[in-house]
């Protein structure tokens, strides 16, 4: 069986992270380890962690006592301290989710099969009131669409570790300016893709996205969430996103004359590509020149 070290970042997750726990701990037909860092935390995160590391072996908790302020700044601590010698593949994992059983193993499947470095799928959002929402992520991938987004959510996120360990020495080389990077899973994806990279997306899920309100973005798609991201537009925040991902990977210059001609390529979702155009052509602050 294949071996696969799973990082989840995690912080103030009381609520949800034993249900979590339990999920990550039941894959078959693979060998896990599962490392953690805990953000400092004002709830019984830690304790829950430390019961659960005194039961199983192959749970290991990373010094706790740092603010990292932010998920990504989490992720990107267990990127770089974690030794991946010894490992088949690496997995994201979110501490508020429910994975099925298969999830690990049909991922790898999928890599192995269609000759991949890495894998994410859609995902099926879930609330409190027991409704859930399959989430399609699984759109043709465009041209450019890692300049300007994710493939979706990184706790679906599987590599091969052999090119992972190429994104963990990319971490070590620009760790300051990673740290202005807010997502992670653009991040990899990005490093990924632009480096060649083949990314396999899945279209089954088997990852229950629970939706709650510390949620990003997650399957919000009401007025105020709309708001809130056209807010990050005019604000300035994704084009400094999309700039500081940019000179990372060193991608050609993104202006907006590269965005008028390459809309339809820079988002897989076609109602999103639209958007770019909209965007490049009446939000002046959206000018990455």
């Amino acid at each position: 069986m294949k071996k696969i070290a799973i990082l989840m970042a995690a912080f103030n997750g009381e609520k949800w992270i034993r249900e979590q726990l339990e999920s990550i701990l039941s894959q078959t037909e693979v060998i896990i380890d599962l490392y953690v860092s805990l953000d400092l935390s004002t709830d019984k995160t830690l304790d829950i962690l430390e019961s659960f590391r005194s039961q199983h072996s192959n749970l290991f908790l990373l010094s706790y006592g740092k603010k990292f302020g932010g998920a990504a700044k989490n992720f990107y601590r267990l990127i770089k301290e974690v030794n991946f010698k010894g490992y088949d593949y690496v997995a994201f994992a979110d501490q508020d989710d429910v994975w099925c059983s298969s999830r690990l193993s049909r991922g790898i499947k999928c890599i192995d099969s269609s000759k991949s470095k890495a894998y994410s799928s859609d995902v099926t959002a879930f609330w409190p009131n027991g409704s859930k929402k399959l989430l399609i992520k699984s759109q043709p991938q465009k041209k450019f669409d890692y300049m300007f987004e994710s493939a979706g959510p990184g706790c679906t996120y599987i590599f091969e570790a052999e090119t992972f360990l190429e994104f963990k020495s990319f971490v070590d080389i620009n760790w300051n300016k990673v740290q202005k990077v807010e997502f992670h899973d653009w991040l990899a994806y990005s490093f990924y893709r632009s480096r060649g990279h083949k990314w396999y997306i899945d279209n089954q899920s088997n990852v229950l996205y629970r939706q709650h309100e510390r949620n990003q973005f997650g399957a919000n798609a009401s007025f105020k969430a709309i708001f809130t991201r056209l807010n990050l537009i005019r604000n300035s925040w994704y084009k400094n996103q999309i700039k500081i991902i940019s000179e990372l990977n060193n991608f050609p210059t993104i202006d907006r004359k590269f965005i008028l001609k390459n809309f339809m390529q820079t988002r897989r979702k076609k109602i999103h590509a639209v958007s770019m155009l909209f965007v490049c052509m009446f939000f002046e602050s959206f000018n990455i020149d």
